[in-house]
């Protein structure tokens, strides 16, 4: 992955992604051409805006800090005009709020340029 500013993260295939703070962890989208499916991304780095909505299913995971999180987690997510807004279909702590994006974290990984 390389930097595309400081809240997103280029891979190979098209893809882009942001760190969600309701998750603690990066979600990717690819954009432009490609197999679908697609989002569209106003290519703004610092006010990014995607479509359609951000929908993450995760059946298992273990978090940056090491924390096991068994039970199926959902997030659900708009991003527009550099803030995220939480659906509250989301299941975690942010569901039904609207935050700021955050810089891509330091200590996650996939900070290389």
């Amino acid at each position: 992955m390389a930097a595309l500013g400081l809240k997103l993260r280029t891979a190979e295939g098209g893809y882009v992604a942001f760190f969600c703070p309701g998750c603690d962890e990066g979600h990717m989208m690819r954009i432009g051409d490609g197999p679908s499916p697609r989002w569209s991304f106003n290519g703004n780095a610092e006010k990014p805006t995607f479509s359609p909505s951000v929908l993450v299913f995760l059946p298992e995971r273990i978090d940056r800090n090491g924390n096991h999180h068994p039970q199926k987690t959902l997030c659900h997510s708009f991003v527009r005009d550099g803030r995220i807004e939480f659906l509250s279909d989301s299941a975690h702590g942010l569901a039904g709020q609207t935050v700021d994006l955050p810089d891509w974290p330091a200590d996650y990984g996939f900070g290389g340029d």
